[in-house]
């Protein structure tokens, strides 16, 4: 009996299904990868330690330090500058228990310290096939290698060490399929901020989203990743892309790629959505139809095209949120005033960020009103910029070049936007105060970032391709 065609998300599910769920119990699902970093996992420790348990798979888990790190080096005696006592803790902390449980930690001292999701691809912790989960919302960017990845409590965390496995309900399947060419200034970031734009930040909930079509076939594994980082924007439970030969080339090059690469690649060509299989949603998305886009409003949905007016609020919801940004419906973002610049986060501190940054920089200067930070994702992404010059070349623009960190993203470390301050960054979130109290938030591409730091204002960065085609 042939079976019926399957999604990549039902081949994934099914392959890690341990107890199936029924109407009165969620499903047992098995963990391949666990992720935990010092902010969401010192009471999962200690729930494990008041049990008198151990982690039953602690070689499947993987700890960094990120979030509350600092990103400025360590002083004259060799402190490290941190924000609060409670952060310099919470470090602390982790490094008791990953040495006490025996669990790979990438410390402060590590050369593969990082954010979370930008290390565990580079060193091949992630692959095409796993499950994989982490005490943070953007895990899904690890849906880019064709993985089911998501985010979990503080309590599911303490689980997953405890048992390698989860409760889960099998959520809906929703394909977003974006078909066309790209336009120069156009990117990743770009792509997926019109789509939570299109679909609204509930538009996912309770899916899990397959992105598919050229556009998404054209992209490389970290514009993938932005892709996929940002599907809990749209509500979304997690995404993915299934893996190609752009993904199995990426896990070739990593230090933990299977020894039997041949083999893996093998399997992992099965992982793709079955011809005639049925998604519960489907979006389809012309590739034209995407600008360089912003924010404009206190969540991820209110994006617009960067010459696209303001639209005029629809409830109580958006006036609120025009209030606090102290923007008028009607008119444009591009031409605002700009006070800080921030590249960086796990949506946007790889090396092909910094490169697109640094080419905009090259040669011009910050204008004198921004502050700039740009903050390499991991060490490893900060030792190749600097091999390129791209540090030099930021700071020969007048930006600041940090230590690889969340940074401002989430600013837990000190790195903060100042209340009332306009800031174009590149992360995840725009939520009022995300940035610091009172910060208001534009979140952009690296192009539209960079631009903007150089215009003092936000701007369209086409015009840098007008440009360039002027002199051509």
């Amino acid at each position: 009996m042939t079976s019926a065609p399957r999604t990549l998300f039902d081949k994934l599910w099914d392959a890690h299904v341990v107890v199936p769920e029924t109407d009165s119990a969620p499903a047992v699902l098995y963990i391949d990868l666990h992720l935990i970093h010092e902010v969401t996992s010192p009471q999962a420790f200690a729930e494990l330690r008041a049990r008198g348990l151990k982690p039953r798979r602690p070689d499947r888990t993987k700890a960094t330090m990120d979030h509350s790190t600092p990103t400025l080096p360590a002083g004259p005696d060799g402190r490290l500058p941190y924000y609060t006592k409670a952060s310099e803790t919470q470090v602390e902390t982790l490094a008791r228990n990953c040495a006490e449980f025996g669990i790979e930690l990438f410390d402060m001292g590590s050369a593969g310290r990082g954010i979370v999701h930008v290390i565990a691809p580079e060193q091949g912790f992630t692959q095409p096939g796993m499950t994989i989960v982490c005490g943070d919302s953007h895990t899904s960017t690890h849906g880019a290698f064709g993985s089911l990845a998501f985010g979990i409590g503080t309590s599911e965390v303490g689980h997953v060490l405890a048992t390698q496995c989860l409760l889960q309900r099998k959520p809906k399947s929703m394909s977003i399929t974006v078909e066309g060419e790209l336009a120069p200034g156009v990117g990743a970031k770009d792509v997926i901020l019109h789509v939570i734009g299109a679909i609204g930040v509930n538009g996912g909930t309770g899916h899990v989203i397959e992105y598919r079509g050229s556009t998404i076939r054209a992209m490389d594994m970290e514009q993938r990743m932005t892709l996929c980082n940002m599907s809990i924007e749209a509500g979304a439970r997690a995404g993915m892309v299934a893996p190609d030969e752009t993904t199995f080339e990426y896990v070739r090059r990593t230090p933990h790629a299977p020894a039997d690469f041949d083999a893996a690649v093998a399997g992992w060509r099965r992982l793709r959505t079955d011809d005639g299989a049925k998604f519960d949603a489907e979006v389809v998305i012309d590739a034209k139809d995407i600008r360089p886009t912003l924010t404009w409003g206190t969540h991820p949905g209110t994006a617009i095209a960067v010459d696209e007016p303001i639209p005029a609020a629809g409830d109580a919801a958006a006036k609120k949120g025009l209030d606090y940004m102290h923007f008028d419906a009607g008119h444009p973002l591009e031409g605002t005033p700009v006070d800080v610049v921030f590249v960086g986060s796990c949506t946007n501190g790889r090396l092909r960020d910094l490169r697109e940054v640094a080419a905009v920089l090259k040669g011009r200067k910050v204008a004198p009103n921004v502050r700039m930070l740009v903050v390499p994702g991991s060490e490893i992404v900060k030792r190749e910029a600097e091999a390129e010059g791209i540090d030099r070349i930021v700071r020969e623009a007048g930006a600041e070049w940090r230590e690889p960190g969340c940074s401002m993203c989430i600013a837990m470390n000190g790195d903060l936007v100042a209340p009332g301050q306009l800031a174009v960054s590149t992360s995840n979130r725009n939520f009022e105060g995300r940035q610091g109290p009172g910060s208001r938030t534009l979140l952009a591409s690296p192009l539209s970032a960079a631009w903007a730091a150089v215009n003092g204002k936000v701007s369209d960065p086409r015009e840098l391709f007008a440009e360039k085609k002027a002199v051509a």
